[in-house]
């Protein structure tokens, strides 16, 4: 089962919210670094993204990357069963 290193993320972000609150009521520990106040953190953010800041930035122990994933996708990933 594969399981997250870290989220970048912004505190105003509507899909970071929504990323958080699922893996909360799944009990997922997840490392969140807020990137409106770490400069490095945003960084990668961009690096990770063809020059873009997009987020919510998910990094999974495999080193695969989801960017502004669908509750789905982030069951889907976390092998988490979701209907919706």
């Amino acid at each position: 089962m594969v399981s997250i290193k870290v989220i970048y993320g912004t505190e105003w972000c509507g899909d970071c919210k929504r990323s958080k609150k699922f893996l909360d009521n799944h009990n997922i520990p997840y490392k969140w670094i807020d990137i409106d106040f770490d400069e490095k953190a945003k960084e990668k953010t961009k690096e990770l993204n063809d020059g873009k800041t997009k987020v919510p930035t998910i990094i999974f122990d495999d080193d695969s990357i989801l960017v502004e994933p669908s509750n789905f996708e982030l069951a889907d990933k976390l092998g988490i069963e979701y209907s919706g």
